[in-house]
């Protein structure tokens, strides 16, 4: 115990060490309140976790008192879906070897459980449905981040918007590092970062997108930016930063909740509202007004770059790259809505069709299929 108490201590002590996250000649010291000045301190952010869970209950109010009666008002029906007939050879099948098995697999299948073509395709399409969330439930999840990123986005203009370094950058860096904190940033800050955790928290009940991964290094690198500009007291740009990303998200967000109710002239006017915000500010002005304020200004008021200059740039560098990632998705999107008039995202499964009940099928041949109807106006999944 005494020796991992010894560890733990050791690797506290390095990772708290001054010239990893202030200029040359300060000291942790330095950061106690006075008269006039007020610091970020680390132990603030253990508030972001109950916040966390402030904004888990938000969210399920929300969703079920506001989001349902809204997605009833627009159309949108909570469809029942039809489960497959317990079947433990197919089940094995499903979940070890093939969600989608070739005809040959679905003959074999089809004789080792002693029943026809027709029906192992229609046990594979209702369990293929299982794992595919229901449009209602793809149009709540829409309706909280909607509500949130709308919300923020307003809050943190009205936050910024008297302050002199949201039309200068400059001035994000002057009196640096000791500028006082405002109560704005400080619950703009724990906000925000109690929003990135709750959706960690909620990675397994949320919808699975093909770019899962993607959305997981996003969240970790937001935590760990907003939490580390808030120990460094980069205070200021880590505001700019929040702003510039939430207010193209909620754009998406709203074309989302309209493509669910099939609104498609409303939904394809928001996504390109969406898509013009996000290359504004995704890579414009994150690029050549945030980067350039991050990377470039900091070496006018230090010639020593500390260690935290290095770690906070790779992560935005690292955010830059899902940027990158993300608008070619969406030229993507927008290539093929220009040349098809779709604007339908690969990254989501679609529910295949399928009868209500069993005996609708038996009268059928075996080894038909059901073709897919569903929409090609699909923006399901798109996000970022």
């Amino acid at each position: 115990m005494s020796s991992m108490a010894y560890i733990l201590k050791t690797l506290n002590s390095w990772f708290w060490w001054e010239n990893i996250w202030m200029p040359i000649n300060c000291t942790w010291a330095d950061f106690v309140d006075r008269e006039g000045l007020v610091f970020p301190k680390p132990h603030q952010l253990y508030a972001t976790i109950p916040y966390a869970f402030v904004l888990l209950i938000i969210r399920f109010f929300s969703e079920r008192y506001v989001a349902i009666p809204l997605a009833k008002a627009l159309g949108i029906k909570n469809v029942r879906r039809v489960k497959p007939q317990p079947n433990p050879v197919l089940e094995s099948y499903f979940r070890e070897c093939s969600r989608q098995p070739s005809q040959s697999e679905i003959k074999g299948l089809a004789k080792k459980c002693n029943c026809t073509v027709h029906l192992v395709e229609k046990w594979f399409r209702r369990r293929r449905n299982l794992e595919i969330p229901t449009v209602l439930r793809k149009f709540q999840e829409a309706f909280w981040r909607f509500s949130f990123y709308l919300t923020s986005s307003i809050v943190g203009f009205i936050f910024l918007y008297d302050k002199p370094w949201f039309y200068d950058i400059w001035q994000t860096w002057v009196g640096y590092p000791f500028q006082t904190l405002l109560p704005s940033q400080y619950w703009y800050y724990m906000a925000e970062i109690g929003f990135y955790w709750s959706l960690i928290f909620t990675l397994g009940i949320d919808i699975k997108r093909k770019d899962f991964m993607a959305h997981v290094v996003h969240h970790l690198a937001a935590i760990g930016l907003m939490s580390g500009s808030w120990c460094g007291n980069y205070v200021r740009v880590g505001t700019l930063v929040m702003f510039v990303h939430d207010t193209a998200d909620f754009w998406l967000e709203a074309a989302k909740m309209f493509n669910y109710a099939r609104w498609e002239k409303t939904c394809n006017i928001l996504f390109i509202i969406f898509s013009i915000a996000f290359f504004i500010t995704r890579m414009i002005l994150f690029p050549f007004w945030i980067l350039r304020a991050t990377l470039y200004q900091p070496t006018y008021y230090s010639t020593t770059p500390v260690i935290a200059y290095f770690l906070f740039n790779g992560m935005l560098l690292t955010l830059q790259g899902l940027h990158l990632y993300w608008g070619y998705l969406i030229f993507k999107i927008l290539k093929r809505f220009v040349f098809l008039k779709d604007l339908k995202d690969d990254r989501s499964d679609e529910e295949e069709e399928d009868s209500l009940t069993d005996t609708e099928e038996e009268s059928t041949k075996s080894g038909t299929k059901n073709s897919s109807g569903s929409s090609k106006h699909l923006l399901s999944s798109s996000h970022h």
